[in-house]
């Protein structure tokens, strides 16, 4: 309910942050660095900023978006630890879920165990063979070394050649669901950009049968967060941005702590036909649950969002 409040206030309820420009690691497929993410301006050129200063600047903006949940990404905000090890504090301290999408490049500071409503999510690019040559140095066994004392969320994207390999879900799952440290599994779709020509594009074929596997996995294996409706959604994902209520929620800015990154957290002119992101199914996933009488909360949403948008033209205006 306090998500509705937001948005009737004219205020978006998620606030994406891209941290830092800087990233170890070169991964393939890096949505952040490539040249459409912020048409045509180079996430690297931006300001990027450090120390008590973007420590002061990223409150600033919080306390004036006045977000419900706040993501911290890159760039990898672990080169940022030490401003982080003051700001997650001062975040939880407002009452706001963030979340810290990382490598685990380096060790996780031990402290953030104790943070309340932090998540951290730490993405993996399929099994330690794959995964190891492509996000070097954040290899398998530095990551396991890294979240030590931690309950973190696991994060993959699923691309073709993960897609192609019969068993290849269940063996990740299998890998990483016993390990103590992982508290959930989270598993995206490779999103393209319109016209790109990847190879790690999944066909139609692979992603109906890669959604058949997770819906056998998610009935073993309960540290999955897959529900029946998302892994629908993934098989008919938001026409565009404006279908999708991720995007229409979720204010995403990039590390100069002024540009916008548009339409959604890709930036550029994502295909959304083919759109794979979790957080995006999920809320659609909700957006068109039946509640009695026939209403979705999709449909209170899109009332509320207008509602909400006349809130902002007259802010505005009286601002002007």
């Amino acid at each position: 309910m306090r998500a509705w409040g937001r948005i009737l206030a004219g205020f978006h309820p998620s606030l994406s942050i891209e941290i830092t420009t800087r990233c170890p690691l070169s991964c393939p497929g890096c949505y952040a660095y490539q040249p459409e993410h912020l048409a045509g301006t180079p996430l690297e050129s931006l300001t990027d900023f450090q120390g008590d200063d973007l420590v002061e600047r990223v409150l600033e903006l919080i306390d004036r978006k006045r977000p419900l949940i706040v993501h911290l990404v890159g760039g990898e905000p672990l080169v940022r630890y030490r401003e982080l090890c003051e700001l997650l504090p001062r975040i939880s301290e407002r009452k706001i879920t963030v979340e810290v999408v990382t490598s685990a490049v380096r060790a996780i500071p031990l402290e953030w165990a104790d943070l309340e409503r932090l998540n951290v999510v730490v993405s993996i690019d399929g099994l330690q063979p794959e995964h190891d040559a492509r996000r070097k140095p954040a290899t398998y066994d530095r990551i396991l070394k890294n979240i030590a004392g931690h309950r973190i969320v696991i994060h993959t994207t699923i691309t073709s050649q993960i897609a192609g390999r019969d068993g290849y879900l269940r063996e990740f799952v299998e890998f990483w669901h016993p390990r103590p440290e992982i508290r959930a599994i989270r598993f995206s779709f490779f999103t393209p950009q319109v016209g790109e020509t990847s190879i790690e594009i999944l066909s139609r074929a692979m992603r109906a049968r890669a959604v058949a596997e997770l819906d056998e996995l998610r009935r073993e294996y309960p540290k999955l967060q897959l529900t029946e409706g998302m892994l629908r959604e993934y098989l008919s994902p938001p026409r565009s941005p404006d279908d999708c209520i991720f995007a229409r929620v979720t204010e995403c800015v990039s590390a100069d702590l002024e540009t916008r990154v548009t339409p959604c957290q890709f930036g550029g002119n994502p295909n959304c036909s083919e759109c794979g992101c979790v957080a995006s199914m999920a809320l659609a996933a909700v957006g068109h649950y039946e509640l009695p009488g026939g209403l979705s909360p999709g449909r209170i949403f899109d009332a509320s969002e207008r509602v909400g948008a006349g809130v902002r033209r007259i802010r505005e205006r009286l601002a002007g």
